[in-house]
């Protein structure tokens, strides 16, 4: 199989998808037609066919170029009918709509969410958050809902260090948001019976399962994670200690894990044998049923790139072919893109695919440098240099999203990464026992409690080590954020730097040390251009927080509930209540900004006699028919108004 996609060189095929996919991005209102520029590719394809044996060689590029630009009207076109699809095309009053549950609902402390997608009229996925009552807990996936209400797109907060969760839920798929009051919705009694729908609801009882047979909450939590990628039960503090020690990855069900269950299913069928037609019959069994379990843990990018280059590997072996390449690495990021464009701003796809590149490139070099006589050194340094070079590829990622890096990663992977293969297959085995036992009245409940004793202690040590190698000194290091330039600078220069260590060749290195001299001076510019500390009143939540915001964060300073803010030019009052609309004056006080928060009594006409405000500020903890309120007695009286719920974030330079 690797013969043959030697001979057709997706990194080749991936070009133009990903060019294409950037386009539409970076020219949003460009004016590409993919019909022509697709009907101009096939034309170049079958003029390739014509241009005669002496000509083949010599204008062999024009099949390829045909191709390319076929490639690139497909993903155009692909990109912006997915943009069609999440484009927020509800009204604004509030309307029936009937929508389908499309995986299991997350129960939260104020409401429940649930993923729907809307049938009928829109066919748009939607995010319902649910009062938390006995009706809304007993939703399953794939049950139809009818429901009332005003669906609004998704918003940011507006805070200058908020993450951009409109462009994070336009990724997911998502157009519109609402909460459900319990006497707006209700269950039709029908149901999808649809796969996506079937392999929800067989996660759901596989979770049902686990929550029988295993009586530890953290435990089962973490199990439920590593073999079923569902995160609704994992605590918060748990999965800040798994990012904290760098082993966020064992959470999320990706190549590590979709390999175990791999070699799983491997042995399931050993019984095929390892010839013949009964060896491409198991090789297909494997394939299927490895799908199966992809649409079980939710078809997440990495789950979808580990089974595309397995499905790849198992079909080698039909042929005899075997290993891993980077062909096979650009195939699964061809298929991902071509139907599922948006991955490409995907975190989970960027740090899968580049972790994966990292271990292809840098592994073999890594592992050559030692050569441990023992099977036990063997695989302890296999396993080592496996984090390592996955990490010199992710990391660079990680700080231009996240801006942090776990310094103990090599140590605690070391310790980690064997343990939650050892917890799969302890889970996989108490899940078979479980079921036998389920269909046996008990037949062999003594074993049932030995994998049970297991599976929780070995969970209850892995969470142990991460606690404890978060605790150490110096395990994070934080706000060290780069911008998208001195990202692709950063990993231009790992990757050349590595290559000129394998190759001495003196123009690599000069290139390498080229681009570390650009990135520093990157740094240097930021430096010196660091915008001006600014007093900023947040968007926060029904609460009010004043701070002040310099190199990104947020400084906080001792804020009077009534009385003047410190600033060195400005005069800025904060009232947090009406009492002072007590007193009176002969003259109104000049302002430069009046700050209102908490109180839903205040009133413009009173504030006036008082004060004479250029600018009225309220925070979030107004309530918001007070906020709306307010907002129009000033208009009248031609007052400027900021309201941070519906402007974001209010500053001032200091």
């Amino acid at each position: 199989m690797n013969a043959f996609i030697g001979k057709t060189p997706f990194f080749r095929l991936l070009v133009p998808v990903v060019a294409g996919i950037l386009t539409c991005v970076l020219f949003p209102n460009g004016r590409f037609h993919p019909f022509f520029l697709s009907l101009t590719g096939w034309a170049l394809m079958f003029l390739s066919f014509f241009l005669g044996n002496k000509n083949q060689y010599r204008l062999r590029w024009v099949f390829g170029a045909g191709v390319s630009l076929f490639l690139f009207s497909l993903a155009i076109n692909q990109y912006r009918c997915q943009e069609r699809e999440r484009a927020f095309l509800f009204p604004p009053e509030s309307q029936h709509y009937t929508g389908i549950i499309l995986d299991i609902p997350d129960v939260k402390t104020r409401s429940i969410a649930c993923n729907v997608k809307v049938t009928h009229t829109f066919q748009q996925k939607v995010k319902l958050y649910l009062a938390p009552d006995e009706a809304a807990r007993t939703l399953k996936p794939g049950d139809e809902i009818i429901f009332f209400a005003t669906l609004q797109p998704f918003r940011n907060m507006g805070n200058p260090d908020d993450f951009n969760y409109v462009r994070f839920m336009q990724i997911k798929g998502f157009t519109a948001t609402a909460y459900i009051a319990g006497s707006d919705w209700q269950k039709t009694g029908r149901q999808s019976n649809d796969f996506a729908s079937w392999s929800q609801r067989s996660r759901e009882k596989a979770l049902t399962m686990y929550r029988s047979l295993i009586d530890e909450n953290d435990a089962r939590a973490f199990i439920a994670a590593l073999t079923l990628g569902y995160k609704g039960d994992l605590s918060d503090d748990i999965q800040e200690a798994f990012r904290a020690s760098g082993t966020a990855h064992v959470l999320a069900v990706s190549g590590l894990h979709v390999g175990i269950i791999y070699l799983i299913i491997n042995i399931l069928f050993f019984f095929l044998g390892n010839s013949g037609w009964r060896y491409i019959l198991r090789q297909g069994l494997v394939i299927f049923t490895l799908w199966i379990y992809v649409s079980l843990v939710g078809g997440s990018a990495s789950v979808v790139r580990a089974a595309i280059m397995l499905t790849i590997f198992c079909m080698g072996n039909m042929l005899h072919q075997r290993g891993f390449t980077y062909n096979t690495l650009a195939a699964a990021a061809f298929f991902i893109l071509l139907f599922r464009p948006y991955s490409l701003f995907d975190v989970g796809f960027q740090m899968s695919f580049t972790a994966v590149a990292a271990i292809l490139y840098f592994q073999p070099g890594l592992q050559a440098l030692y050569r441990p006589k023992s099977k036990i050194g063997k695989y302890v340094w296999n396993l080592l240099t496996v984090s390592t070079a996955a990490q010199l590829g992710v990391f660079p990622l990680v700080l231009h999203y996240f801006g942090t890096f776990p310094t103990w990663f090599f140590m605690t992977n070391l310790l980690v990464v064997p343990l939650v293969g050892v917890i799969i297959y302890a889970a996989a085995a108490l899940m078979a026992v479980g079921l036998i036992n389920e269909a046996t009245a008990g037949l062999i409940d003594q074993g049932e409690a030995m994998l049970q004793w297991i599976a929780e202690t070995l969970a209850d040590v892995t969470l142990r080590l991460v606690q404890i190698s978060e605790s150490l000194p110096f395990a994070q290091l934080t706000d060290n954020y780069i911008t998208t330039i001195q990202l692709l600078l950063m990993l231009l220069f790992i990757f050349l730097f590595a290559r000129f260590l394998l190759t001495h060749r003196a123009r690599t290195l000069l290139t390498a040390l080229s681009l570390l001299l650009a990135f520093q001076m990157t740094t240097l510019d930021n430096e010196l251009h660091q915008p001006a500390p600014q007093l900023m009143i947040f968007n926060q939540s029904n609460r009010t927080e004043i701070a002040l915001f310099a190199d990104g964060k947020r400084h906080f300073l001792a804020i009077p509930d009534n009385g003047f803010i410190p600033h060195p030019q400005k005069r800025i009052l904060h009232l947090s209540n009406n009492e002072i609309t007590r007193f009176s004056a002969e003259t109104p006080f000049p302002l430069d900004v009046l700050v209102l928060s908490k109180h839903a009594g205040f009133q413009v006409g009173q504030l006036v006699t008082l004060f004479t405000p250029s600018l009225i500020v309220l925070d979030s903890s107004i309530p918001r028919r007070a906020a709306q309120r307010i907002c129009t007695e000033s208009s009248k009286r031609g007052i400027d108004i900021h309201d941070v719920v519906r402007d974001g974030a209010f500053s001032l330079n200091f």
